[in-house]
């Protein structure tokens, strides 16, 4: 079970590297800004979703504009880790690590082993206050004689739903090649389901199948961008320098708004 633990929070669970050079910029025109000043303003802005085809079915991935990459499929950012995760299950908090493609098999044998042991303890505790029983007569004097094993016995049995419970709902998403993510989200919601192959060869999928190497070589060195500065991303997809293009963009709002009053002023002139 420690073992399984270890594995589970110290391995990279497929965090996706951020993007450096992020995708080419579709260049959108602000219509209202034409219309009055009489040009363009070209607003550097990426489409939030796009469709890839998965086993012959589109599917719909977005661009996160965190990590500056559109999103494999069945990707998601975890909002505690900061991080793309591929086949993104949850963030268990127990562990303190997000469950990804990774490390979702250790997780699940975690689980599944840490109810074998409350099964077991709870087990051996019971038959050692009968073993007392019989020695003593009595299940009180056996109890006295002792306690550690009725504080076992109470706390596996209630730490036995917990794990317990878990193991069976994860061995319905195994079967029905789910996540905890997917199920949750999309609960109600009919769709197609892309990536069951049935029960036999989803649990192969999980159980048999080789474990992809990481991404990331978290021993190197952090590489300087070329430039020398930090990239940054807004709410609507514009990427650029934090300083520089903030700069910039004061610039043109201001040369924006000059013109405006400008047009405002003779308008009024003209009227009078």
């Amino acid at each position: 079970v420690l073992l399984l633990l270890l594995l589970t929070s110290a391995r990279d669970p497929g965090i996706v590297p951020r993007n450096l050079h992020p995708p080419t910029e579709e260049i959108c025109y602000d219509s209202s800004a034409s219309i009055d000043v009489g040009r363009q303003t070209p607003t550097p802005r990426l489409p939030p979703t796009k469709e890839v085809i998965v086993n012959g079915v589109p599917v719909r991935v977005k661009y996160c504009i965190t990590c500056q990459l559109y999103r494999p499929p069945r990707c998601s950012h975890c909002s505690v880790c900061d991080n793309c995760v591929e086949r993104f299950d949850h963030h268990c908090p127990w562990v303190g690590q997000c469950i990804g493609m990774r490390n979702y098999r250790s997780f699940f044998l975690f689980i599944s082993s840490s109810t074998i042991l409350c099964i077991f303890i709870f087990g051996m505790s019971a038959l050692n206050i009968k073993f007392l029983t019989n020695d003593y007569g009595t299940v009180w004097k056996a109890i006295k004689e002792s306690p550690l094993s009725v504080v076992l016995m109470v706390y596996c049995f209630i730490f036995l739903w917990f794990v317990g419970g878990l193991t069976c709902f994860h061995l319905y998403l195994i079967g029905t090649n789910q996540t905890t993510y997917e199920t949750f989200r999309y609960r109600g919601v009919e769709r197609p389901q892309v990536y069951d192959r049935g029960c036999l060869n989803n649990f192969r999928e999980v159980f048999c199948s080789k474990i992809k190497p990481s991404r990331n070589n978290f021993h190197a060195y952090v590489q300087e961008n070329e430039r020398g500065f930090t990239r940054s991303t807004n709410s609507e997809g514009y990427i650029g320098n934090l300083d520089g293009n903030r700069r910039e963009k004061v610039e043109d709002d201001r040369e924006i708004g000059g013109d405006l009053l400008k047009i405002s002023q003779r308008r009024e002139a003209e009227d009078a």
